[in-house]
């Protein structure tokens, strides 16, 4: 794979550095003192960064508000390692407190997490998302003698069946999920609202994903998803407006749905907040229906 980080600036080669010794102190501290000998003799394989940085397409635009993240690939030597919730919450935290709070960062980190197997295997049946990953990667780091699998072609009624297939099922239940979140919003059940509003949101987003790449990342975290799925088309960056104040609350109370309105006693959401993010998630919907059909027609 590609090595070289020549094409962006210093300061963002420096905080790529950041990034990749966040990861190995983290997962080192999380799998210390671990007796099972698969984790015990677990390892990183490979730290590759894709995306906009790694492809040199990357925005920072203060006036609109957007900044593009830092999108990187851990491959590890052991399917159970992979796993997000047990392994990687503890570097999840440290990247996201290097962006908020002591500023090494200067754009949020994102993570996804997998064994070498898996990976491999995704190449054997052509899955574009890593299949483009291999093309365009850069590695932060690579472990000798791990290689990836060369990449299978999947052919376009193949392609385009599986896409017909993802946009069929998740579509349907976003649109579901946003009808429940409105109905719950007029009957004036906030929370549950903003419940039904975040599953909405989440699914739009893995329904593009699906249809354009066959892959989207087990994640409930809309900033990551949104983060995807605009780097993929930018029209979706104008579902969310980032130049106010309360846009930008709006967002964030969407985000923090999934978990804090069903269980902390400390989560409000008004009616005017929710009836803004109906209609920035009727947008969304719009948006992402014209992308997928874009896509499936082509």
């Amino acid at each position: 794979m590609k090595t070289s980080l020549d094409h962006l600036p210093e300061r963002k080669q420096q905080e790529l550095g950041e990034i990749r010794r966040i990861l190995f102190e983290e997962f080192e501290d999380t799998i210390a003192g671990r007796n099972a000998p698969h984790r015990k003799a677990g390892r990183i394989l490979k730290i590759i960064l894709f995306g906009s940085y790694a492809r040199g397409n990357w925005v920072e635009d203060p006036v609109g508000g957007y900044f593009s993240d830092y999108d990187v690939l851990i491959v590890v030597n052991h399917e159970e390692l992979a796993d997000p919730l047990e392994y990687w919450t503890k570097a999840e935290d440290h990247l996201l407190r290097a962006h908020t709070i002591s500023k090494k960062l200067s754009a949020p980190a994102n993570i996804i997490t997998h064994s070498l197997t898996d990976v491999n295997k995704q190449l054997k049946k052509g899955r574009p998302f890593f299949k483009d990953i291999l093309r365009d990667g850069i590695a932060l780091y690579e472990a000798p003698d791990h290689p990836f699998e060369q990449p299978a072609i999947l052919s376009e009624d193949e392609a385009r069946s599986e896409a017909q297939a993802n946009f069929d099922k998740w579509f349907p239940s976003a649109e579901q999920f946003l009808e429940h979140g409105k109905d719950a919003a007029g009957r004036g059940w906030n929370n549950k609202a903003a419940f039904e509003l975040h599953q909405a949101t989440e699914q739009l987003y893995h329904c593009l994903l699906l249809v354009l790449q066959q892959y989207s990342p087990k994640s409930h975290k809309l900033n990551f998803l949104r983060s995807r799925c605009e780097q993929l088309d930018s029209r979706l960056i104008a579902a969310w407006p980032r130049d106010t104040k309360f846009s930008k609350r709006c967002f964030e109370l969407l985000r923090g749905a999934y978990v804090n309105a069903r269980y902390s006693e400390h989560y409000k959401i008004t009616a005017e907040e929710l009836e803004w993010l109906c209609e920035r998630i009727t947008v969304l919907q719009e948006l992402v229906k014209e992308i997928c059909q874009e896509r499936l027609a082509s």
